[in-house]
């Protein structure tokens, strides 16, 4: 079975880097996600991988063959499409079939693939349907049945859930990611969608600006980012700035805007280092009235939302800052617009990064 290895890869397109880089190993039957924001090289990169485009430099091996010469057709992928390119003039069985008859498999060959895979995504009473028939969940998953009835092992997605709607997204994430484990393949799957790679990735590249941010498991980049960006784009933050005001042998005290102090376990920066502390909102704690406790901060209360399981509350801090509370709500006291609180985080459930260099406000911007 494939394991995908990219070593150094870059991918230019005259001046713009749409890959910068790059090194990346993906296991062998795993289902791993290139994560980031519109632009942010992933399709480029699942294309380079495919073969559907050259690196300018680098190394791509597929099954530790080195295939930066080797055309789309002998790297032994199946590449789903957002758009799902689909034969319009073909019925299904005939686009799920195209790939083992055009390897001259045989018709008897061709005829069992075409109805284990068709059998397998539930769509073999639908078999004389054209894609104009289909919705567009059908359509996906005819994609996905002619991608594996080619023999593929390495399975190449591209945005495949992007055009539905929410709540067949929702239904069709998990099929593909137990299409791909039932059948022991490889899958790279490319989304913009950070609630669809927490859900199905065994592990997920996180890539900016054609960079690679972190690699790790979603519990992994959701607990323990190692880039502001990260904390910003997986979940959601708070993000507070202030200084290391003074250190001790466990904890760092920093003071934020207004004098306010705050203890964190953060020991990787010095006195005097301007810093940004993200807190989760879940993490946070709110309570009626003024109270006096270590990382206890009063404010008022600015937006009070009831979501079904949670509240969302939103709280302007006596210095000034905005920071949002997400509580379960049959766990959470209601409280009313201009009432005063107290918001608590512990020392241990936070993050502390050095203050970006461009600023905090373009350093989370999506671009």
């Amino acid at each position: 079975m494939p394991e995908v290895r990219l070593v150094n890869v870059t991918k230019k397109f005259g001046k713009i880097v749409a890959v910068d880089n790059v090194s990346l190993q993906i296991r062998d039957k795993e289902y791993f996600c290139l994560l980031g924001p519109s632009g942010c090289g992933k399709t480029t990169l699942l294309r380079l991988i495919a073969g559907l485009v050259e690196p300018s430099k680098g190394e791509i091996y597929i099954e530790n063959r080195l295939v930066n010469s080797v055309p789309p057709e002998d790297r032994g992928i199946g590449f789903v499409f957002q758009e799902y390119a689909l034969f319009p003039h073909m019925n299904v069985w005939d686009n799920v079939t195209y790939g083992p008859r055009v390897k001259a498999l045989g018709s008897k060959e061709s005829e069992r693939l075409g109805r284990e895979m068709l059998e397998m995504v539930r769509l073999f009473e639908r078999l004389d349907a054209f894609p104009s028939e289909l919705s567009g969940g059908m359509m996906q998953r005819v994609a996905l049945s002619r991608a594996l009835a080619a023999g593929a092992k390495l399975l190449l997605l591209d945005e495949p859930l992007g055009a539905l709607d929410a709540r067949i997204r929702n239904e069709l994430r998990y099929e593909l990611r137990k299409f791909v484990k039932d059948l022991e393949l490889t899958g790279i799957h490319v989304t913009h969608d950070q609630a669809e790679a927490m859900a199905i990735s065994d592990r997920i590249a996180l890539m900016r600006k054609g960079k690679v941010l972190q690699v790790g498991t979603p519990q992994e980049l959701y607990m323990t980012p190692q880039h502001i960006f990260v904390a910003h784009f997986i979940g959601e933050s708070n993000f507070l700035e202030g200084y290391v005001s003074k250190m001790t042998r466990k904890e760092s005290i920093i003071e934020l805007r207004g004098g306010l102090l705050v203890r964190t376990l953060d020991m990787k920066h010095k006195e005097g280092d301007k810093v940004v502390i993200a807190i989760r909102p879940e993490v946070l704690t709110v309570e009626k009235g003024k109270k006096r406790r270590v990382n206890s901060i009063s404010g008022h209360v600015e937006g009070f939302r009831f979501e079904g399981t949670n509240v969302r509350c939103k709280i302007r801090l006596e210095n000034g800052d905005l920071v949002l509370v997400v509580r379960p709500a049959l766990m959470t006291e209601w409280f009313n617009v201009g009432e005063r609180v107290t918001v608590s985080f512990s020392v241990e459930k936070n993050f502390v990064f050095p203050y970006p260099e461009r600023g905090l406000k373009r350093e989370l911007t999506l671009e």
